[in-house]
């Protein structure tokens, strides 16, 4: 056996085929990626990595199998699949995936190719477990892939309190004791079992809190957008493929954008935190439908248009769009009268919080400070927001809160 101390959970205990798996090139790779990718410029003690956090979800996993019973081969699955549930993570974490997977189609959980290769796939095998199947627990396949990725998943229990911890906010606190010791199955799903209805709603709390606070904070944002499109410009330049770009870690891609002609510019701007600013934070209910369904090339067309009428280098205009807000949390299960029931049909407090999502999101268009407002003047118009004009204050107003609040 080998224990870990880790700074969320103390002693972390690592036996069989965790402890055999724990120091391939794989898993210690993780140790080089951040978990909160540039949320460290927002918050300077973000700088944990994925390799804490999956030794924390393997924890938790263990945690939760011990409380419902499960031992042996199945248990054992189970471990893998949490210890090296991030192994397809790319560089920065999720600041980059959606470029990689718009040219490899791959995903962070798309993992079987990766575990069936090299140490990880030896080991997996020495300990007669089918890469395929740790592959389909990771991506939340079957009754107990639930554990490790689904509503009430593990994953998400371990992220939840370390971001938390990490960035100093008090918001994503949950008592994760309680939750691995009051999960059961029932009739093949992952539930809370009866009398756990506010048990549920701390993680969909949490998890509301945590949103704008940390996760799609506006500086976040900002250099999450400019380190997307330096690694675009990266793949148009470079005989760098976006396969060889999704295994870098972090290191990795930084030292490839300072070395690129075509990136390093950007990578001059990101080392001293000199980051574009907004022009426009648009409401989703100021965006019209047309422009929420627009593709990755009718955006990038968009910006070509504002930066030519702005005379500015089409690097410096970003529009960034993001998801409709979902929550995925609000379809947790519990039990209650020993019936199965959704969340949301059990809880007031999910329409309130679905509708603070809808009030938080942003629509936002980033460049140089000297820009912003020639900038924002002329996006508003290409993009056809209606923004009203105590908006357009609060988009000028918020570029010194933000600059204060770093």
């Amino acid at each position: 056996m080998t224990t870990i101390k880790d700074s969320v959970h103390d002693h972390i205990e690592l036996e069989g085929v965790a402890k055999a798996l724990v120091d391939t090139p794989a898993v210690q790779r993780l140790r080089h990626i951040k978990q909160l990718g540039t949320v460290q410029l927002v918050y300077p003690s973000a700088n944990h990595t994925r390799f804490e956090h999956s030794l924390g979800v393997y924890h938790l996993a263990n945690r939760a199998l011990e409380e419902l019973g499960i031992e042996g081969r199945q248990a054992e699955r189970v471990r893998a699949a949490a210890l090296l549930h991030d192994v397809g993570h790319g560089p920065f974490s999720h600041n980059i995936e959606e470029l990689t997977a718009r040219h490899t189609g791959k995903y962070h959980d798309d993992v079987e190719e990766l575990l069936a290769a090299g140490a990880v796939g030896d080991i997996l095998r020495e300990y007669d477990l089918s890469p395929t199947h740790i592959a389909g627990l990771v991506a939340g396949e079957g009754q107990f892939g639930q554990l490790v990725s689904g509503e009430l998943d593990v994953d998400r229990m371990d992220y939840l309190v370390r971001d938390a911890h990490h960035t100093g906010v008090p918001y994503g606190t949950i008592d994760t004791e309680r939750l691995v010791r009051e999960l059961t199955f029932l009739e093949g799903e992952l539930v809370l079992d009866t009398g756990n209805v506010q048990t549920a709603e701390s993680l969909l709390l949490a998890r509301a809190l945590m949103n704008p606070t940390v996760y799609m904070h506006p500086v976040a944002r900002i250099s999450k957008a400019m380190l997307r499109r330096a690694s675009e410009r990266l793949l148009e330049k470079t005989a760098i493929d976006a396969h060889e770009l999704r295994r870098m870690d972090d290191h990795d891609l930084l030292v490839a954008l300072r070395e690129t002609p075509a990136t390093e510019a950007f990578a001059e701007r990101y080392g001293s935190r000199r980051l574009l600013k907004k022009a426009v934070w648009a409401e989703l209910k100021d965006v019209p439908e047309s422009l929420l369904a627009a593709d990755h090339e009718e955006i990038r067309d968009l910006e070509s248009a504002v930066a030519d009428r702005a005379e500015l280098p089409v690097s410096d205009v970003i529009i960034e769009i993001p998801d409709e807000p979902t929550m995925r949390e609000s379809t947790s299960r519990v039990i209650v009268g020993g019936d199965i029931r959704k969340l949301d049909d059990q809880s007031p407090l999910v329409s309130a919080l679905r509708t603070a999502q809808q009030g938080q999101w942003r629509l936002g268009v980033y460049t140089r400070q000297e820009a912003t407002d020639r900038v924002g003047r002329l996006a508003v118009e290409a993009l056809g927001l209606e923004l009203s004009e105590g908006l357009i204050r609060e988009t000028r107003g918020l570029h010194a809160t933000l600059d204060e609040f770093e």
